[in-house]
């Protein structure tokens, strides 16, 4: 979510740890329900119906498997594709297609229904590139089932995809209130890269407050980053922290602050733990150009955001941050981070290019996701200056 946080009176929940079993409840006794309440009036090819059904009661089955891990060690697992779907292991020969989520999606007259061939060179040859593999890491709230369409598009192309779950986020099982550092946040990143081999790189993606967090891993493993790719993301200045940021939010519009639910696990006498979001508010706030179905994904998905990084002031150098190439995408629909505020981050600390997803919201791998897969390709083909 954008993190730009009202200095009105503060919404407070009751103090207590956060516990998924009421929304686990509701998948297992009225998902099926709760997706007809929602499903749009206008009738729906059928195949489009199976995939986005597919990718709801995925993230149904997330947050059982969630709730059954809490009693165990706390590990995240891969991420899962689909319902049926899963990643295989990393010593696994063999590696399974994974669904065509976007092929057979309604056309757009914004967002044209192309295949991967159609979208890039068909000269370009993966082999000749400084690497393949895309690392994609999600916005505060989010999870890695937020890029299932663009992990689809870029698998499709041949190109290798990581979509992680950050601590607390997804279906990793860590308790958000109990998060106290941003390197405890993001430490499923930082290890996934602390294991490349010797001289592998890798793309990094980062949506919303994973800017925050592709940046922190930046400054430590600069020689394992090739690019660095912000989509309508938090891309601070050393010294600064995600909430100094996002404070210089315009107060006219007031639609974060009213969303916003500070969460106390401490107590209602200590600072909050965590940021929950008024389910009620999502479809405006976040992803108000976005798909019905792909909102309702998302309502059923979205955890709460831990407070503790959001303050955090990122200490970033020139010699280390400051030598990744760094490329920006403007959603200028985006009514979690205006347009406005983009450009202001994009001033303060220019990227080697901006690019802009026209009619583009918050959320662009739901409401623009082949012209969002479009643009990662001809970045990641961008060759050495």
């Amino acid at each position: 979510m954008g993190l730009c946080f009202s200095r009105k009176a503060l919404k407070r929940r009751p103090s207590k740890r956060i516990s998924n079993q009421s929304a686990v409840a509701e998948g297992r006794g009225g998902g099926s329900n709760r997706w007809t309440r929602i499903r749009s009036s206008r009738k729906d090819k059928f195949d489009d119906s199976v995939i986005h059904e597919r990718a709801l009661a995925a993230a149904i089955l997330f947050q059982q498997h969630q709730q059954q891990l809490q009693n165990g060690s706390g590990d995240s697992l891969p991420f899962d594709r689909s319902a049926s779907l899963r990643y295989p292991a990393r010593n696994s020969k063999k590696q399974q297609a994974l669904p065509r989520s976007s092929s057979s999606r309604a056309r757009s007259l914004t967002d044209p229904l192309l295949q991967p061939h159609q979208l890039v060179n068909q000269e370009v040859k993966l082999d000749d590139l400084e690497t393949s593999h895309f690392v994609l890491v999600h916005g505060g709230g989010f999870g890695a089932w937020c890029w299932y369409k663009t992990i689809a598009l870029l698998e499709e192309g041949g190109y290798r995809v990581t979509a992680i779950d950050l601590t607390g986020s997804g279906i990793h099982s860590f308790d958000t209130n109990s998060i106290t550092s941003l390197s405890q946040y993001v430490k499923p990143l930082t290890a996934l890269l602390e294991k490349l081999a010797d001289g592998e790189k890798v793309v990094l993606v980062g949506h919303d407050f994973g800017g925050t967090c592709i940046s922190y891993a930046m400054e430590l493993f600069p020689h394992k980053v090739s690019k660095a790719i912000f989509i309508a993301a938090a891309m601070l200045t050393s010294g600064q922290s995600t909430l100094d940021m996002f404070s210089q939010k315009d107060d006219s519009n007031d639609m974060m602050g009213q969303a916003q639910i500070f969460l106390y696990a401490n107590g209602n006498t200590q600072p909050p733990t965590a940021i929950d979001l008024d389910k009620s508010l999502l479809k405006e706030l976040l992803f108000n150009q976005s798909p019905a179905k792909d909102v309702a994904l998302a309502s059923v998905s979205m955890r709460p955001i831990p407070f503790p990084p959001v303050l955090e002031k990122l200490s970033l150098s020139d010699m280390k941050y400051g030598t990744v190439r760094r490329f920006y995408i403007e959603t200028p629909e985006d009514n979690a981070i205006p347009i406005s505020l983009q450009e202001s981050m994009i001033n303060k600390s220019p990227p080697e290019r901006v690019f802009r997803l026209k009619g583009a919201d918050h959320s662009p791998f739901f409401s623009k996701p082949q012209a969002l897969h479009k643009l990662l390709v001809e970045i990641s083909n961008i060759p050495s200056t």
